[in-house]
């Protein structure tokens, strides 16, 4: 009874927490090391810089990355015994992680199903998230728990899917587009990451990759296509030293995000 009672009063913190955010949106992936990450932490960053109350909730437990890809790696949240108090990684950003809850970087979160969907659920209604135009949720590649357990707790709830050209990683995605079908969340757009390689010398683009995958896939879907981001040697040192692509002075990789950003701005207002 009293287990029963404890979930009771979990789900209506969620509800309560929720009620006060406008637009939900899960970034996801198939398959690992396709840059979703990059995606979320741009794309939130993007919107906090055009003035929108932006929430970043990294439910990657197992491979946090989000606080490193915004400079914050080794901060901690901090609580007032109610309530954890997300980070405020810039203006109209803030940020919770797994990464800032004082765990270890270096060791391995062992965990199975019933423990991680217990540990998303906290941090959805135990984070005093505030009033949000958006809460963009970095999730790990796949359909397992922690995707499934914000689908379930999050009415509403919609997504971003990030691929590269590959056909194996389109394949991925696909079935996370039928994930999201299966519940019922509205898939908002597309982006295509490692589009082409970016040469540090000349600035010509390679498509090493192919290329056009991520636009036929959104057609299939019947959602917007995003964008395309390059393959970047700069984009990854930006992002080790926790600096986004709107941090880099000029070249095509920030203007791609740019344009992914307001395009994603038109598609999820």
């Amino acid at each position: 009874m009293q287990l029963n009672e404890e979930l009771k009063k979990q789900e209506q913190e969620i509800t309560s927490r929720m009620a006060l955010v406008r637009n939900k949106v899960l970034v996801m992936s198939g398959k690992g090391g396709v840059g979703k990450s990059t995606v979320a932490v741009n794309l939130a960053a993007a919107m906090a810089a055009s003035g929108k109350k932006i929430g970043l909730l990294d439910i990657d437990l197992h491979g946090p990355n989000v606080a490193r890809m915004l400079g914050i790696a080794g901060r901690r949240l901090e609580s007032d015994g109610e309530s954890i108090q997300p980070y405020a990684a810039a203006p109209n950003l803030a940020v919770c992680s797994m990464a800032l809850l004082g765990a270890d970087p270096s060791m391995a979160l062992i965990w199975r199903g019933p423990r991680k969907t217990s540990a998303i659920k906290e941090l959805l209604g135990g984070v005093n998230w505030g009033e949000l135009d958006y809460l963009f949720i970095d999730s790990p590649p796949g359909t397992g728990d922690e995707s499934l357990t914000a689908a379930q707790a999050m009415p509403g709830l919609a997504a971003v899917l990030v691929t590269t050209p590959q056909e194996v990683a389109l394949d991925d995605a696909r079935r996370s587009a039928s994930f999201a079908a299966s519940m019922k969340v509205k898939i908002l757009g597309v982006v295509e990451n490692m589009s082409g390689f970016v040469c540090p010398g000349c600035g010509l683009e390679t498509p090493i990759f192919s290329s056009g995958g991520g636009e036929k896939l959104a057609a299939e879907l019947g959602a917007a296509f995003l964008g395309r981001l390059p393959l970047d040697p700069k984009a990854v040192m930006f992002a080790d030293s926790g600096r986004t692509l709107f941090d880099m002075e000029s070249g095509r990789t920030r203007d791609a995000a740019r344009a992914i950003a307001e395009k994603f701005a038109g598609v999820c207002p």
